[in-house]
């Protein structure tokens, strides 16, 4: 096995998991700039901050990022092939 080629699949890799976890922060920010409502205050479940816990917005911000991760990864994995 060529080591070259390993180390090439892995930074790949790596450049692969910075790059999702960089779309999930921007799709959070836009999610949180979209909607009427601090996205953050919502999903917080202590009453000292002010926060609702609202487990609805939990949902849809848990499947932005498995939305953007699957879609992302499926970008890296056919690069690695």
């Amino acid at each position: 096995m060529e080591w070259k080629i390993v180390l090439m699949n892995m930074l790949y890799a790596g450049f692969g998991a910075i790059l999702t976890m960089g779309a999930m922060i921007v799709g959070y920010k836009i999610f949180d700039k979209i909607t009427p409502f601090d996205t953050a205050k919502e999903l917080s479940g202590e009453e000292e901050y002010g926060g609702k816990g609202n487990i609805a917005v939990g949902i849809v911000v848990g499947s932005i990022f498995i939305g953007l991760g699957l879609a992302i990864g499926l970008v890296v994995g056919l690069g690695l092939v």
